[in-house]
């Protein structure tokens, strides 16, 4: 067996950069650490944090492939972030212009939960603790 220590980052990759970019770091929140243009592939990748742990990785190519269908493709599902308060964090969505799918309750734990979607569909969930 492997032995894992943590998760070190989740790749995503975006059909707009700078609306992607604006989503990651202006609406969730993400701070930049390094972002790099690489010609000969014609791609951005931005490295980004939050709360001082590095998270993701966001890629541009030109003309990349649609998502195959939300979210039961094969592959990442989707990404989920843990909150305090999911009524106030939907709210602030709004606020910002994103639509979040009404509040459910994880029938296992109890635990109050909603989705939205990145400019590209990506479906991340917020999962209040």
């Amino acid at each position: 067996m492997l032995q894992l220590t943590s998760l070190h980052h989740i790749a995503i990759i975006c059909s707009d950069y700078e609306q992607s970019k604006k989503f990651y770091t202006e609406i969730l929140g993400f701070q930049p650490i390094q972002e790099v243009y690489r010609a000969e592939r014609q791609s951005y990748k931005l490295d980004l944090t939050l709360n001082e742990t590095y998270l993701i990785e966001l890629f541009s190519f030109p003309n990349p492939p649609k998502r195959v269908s939300r979210p039961e493709a094969s592959g990442l599902r989707h990404l989920a972030f843990a909150v305090e308060d999911i009524q106030k964090e939907v709210q602030t969505l709004a606020n910002l212009g994103v639509v979040a799918e009404p509040i459910r309750i994880d029938e296992t734990t109890g635990k109050k939960f909603t989705f939205f979607s990145d400019p590209d569909d990506l479906p991340i969930e917020l999962y209040q603790l």
